[in-house]
C-alpha cells in the first residue's frame, strides 16, 4: 500500500498537469472500484477547473471551482499516469486506453490523466470541499507528520500511558496520519528504538526525539520519489528509489548498517505484519 511519500510524490507529479487547469472531458469507464463511484461523476467533473491539489495522509484531494473536491485513493495498485503535453514539463505520446484504465481526465493544457488500477482497491469520490475533513475516510485521521501541528509534545501526549508497542502506535492513523510499515521500520531503526518497546516504557525525551527522525525519513523518501517495491510508479512512469536507502526494511539477516553495531537485521511479525529491526542497537 502506498504510504505518505509515494502519495506525495504522485501529488507533486500531477500538479503541473492539473493545478489551475480545466477538465475538458472526464471519462468514467466502470461503475466502481473499491466502492461505487459517486453519481454523475463524469458530468460533475466536466468543465471544472482544478484550483489546487493537496494531500491528506494517503489521499490526494483536487479542489474544484464547483465547490467540490475529487478525493483520490490509490489503493494497492492504483496509478495516476500523465500523457500528452504538459507545457514547460514534458510530452508523452497518448497511448491507446488499456483494460485497467478506469478514469480518464482530458485537461485543457493537452495533458491526459489516467487512473489505472489493476486490482481495483483504489477509490474516487466527490465531496463538498468545505466538508472534506468530515469525510468518512478522513474524519478520524491524526496530524500530518510534516505539518506545523506535529511536534514533540504532541507525540508525547498522544503516546502517554499507552501500553501498545511503539511500532503499532506509530501505525495508528488516528494518532499520526500517513505512516506505514516501511517508514515506521526505518524511523525506529534510525532512532535506535526497538519496535517491541511499549509506549509507557519509553522516556518522554526519546519519544520527542522521534519527531525530527520521522520528518527526515519522510522528506528523504519524497525526494527519492518514494519506494517502489511492487506497484508504485511516479506519474511519468519512473520508479521511486528510496528502497535503495533502506537501513532495516526488507534486509533480514543482513549486517546492521549502524556504525560500530556488528549485529544483523532480524524480521519478526507484529499484528500480522513483518517488522525489520536490529536487536543489538535498537533498545
Amino acid at each position: 500500500m502506498p504510504e505518505l511519500p509515494e502519495v506525495e510524490t504522485v501529488r507533486r507529479g500531477l500538479e503541473p498537469a492539473m493545478a489551475e487547469q480545466r477538465i475538458l472531458e472526464a471519462q468514467v469507464r466502470r461503475p466502481d472500484l473499491r466502492w461505487p463511484f459517486p453519481e454523475r461523476m463524469a458530468e460533475r467533473l466536466n468543465g471544472k477547473r482544478v484550483d489546487r491539489l493537496r494531500r491528506r495522509s494517503k489521499y490526494i484531494l483536487a479542489d474544484l471551482d464547483s465547490g467540490e473536491s475529487l478525493l483520490i485513493h490509490l489503493g494497492m495498485s492504483g496509478r495516476m499516469i500523465i500523457s500528452g503535453d504538459v507545457p514547460g514539463s514534458f510530452h508523452h505520446d497518448l497511448l491507446p486506453l488499456a483494460k485497467h484504465d478506469h478514469v480518464i481526465l482530458e485537461m485543457e493544457n493537452g495533458a491526459r490523466i489516467t487512473f489505472n488500477d489493476a486490482r481495483r482497491f483504489g477509490a474516487m469520490d466527490l465531496v463538498p470541499t468545505m466538508e472534506c475533513d468530515a469525510h468518512p475516510l478522513l474524519a478520524s485521521l491524526g496530524p500530518e507528520p510534516l505539518s506545523n501541528s506535529f511536534d514533540g509534545p504532541t507525540l508525547a501526549a498522544a503516546l502517554h500511558g499507552r501500553r501498545s508497542q511503539i511500532k503499532a502506535a506509530l501505525l495508528d492513523q488516528k494518532l499520526l496520519a500517513g505512516l506505514g510499515n516501511i517508514y515506521v521500520c526505518e524511523v525506529l531503526h534510525r532512532a535506535g528504538l526497538s519496535p517491541l518497546r511499549r509506549c509507557n516504557n519509553i522516556s518522554r525525551a526519546r519519544v520527542e526525539a522521534l519527531v525530527p527522525v520521522i520528518r527526515q525519513v519522510l522528506e528523504e523518501a519524497i525526494e527519492a520519489g518514494g519506494s517502489s517495491l511492487r506497484d508504485h510508479r511516479q506519474t511519468n512512469g519512473d520508479l521511486g528509489y528510496f528502497q535503495h536507502a533502506f537501513r532495516a526494511y526488507g534486509r533480514e539477516s543482513e549486517p546492521c548498517p549502524t556504525e560500530g553495531c556488528g549485529g544483523n537485521i532480524r524480521r519478526v511479525t507484529q499484528s500480522g505484519r513483518s517488522t525489520f529491526y536490529c536487536p543489538d542497537c535498537q533498545r
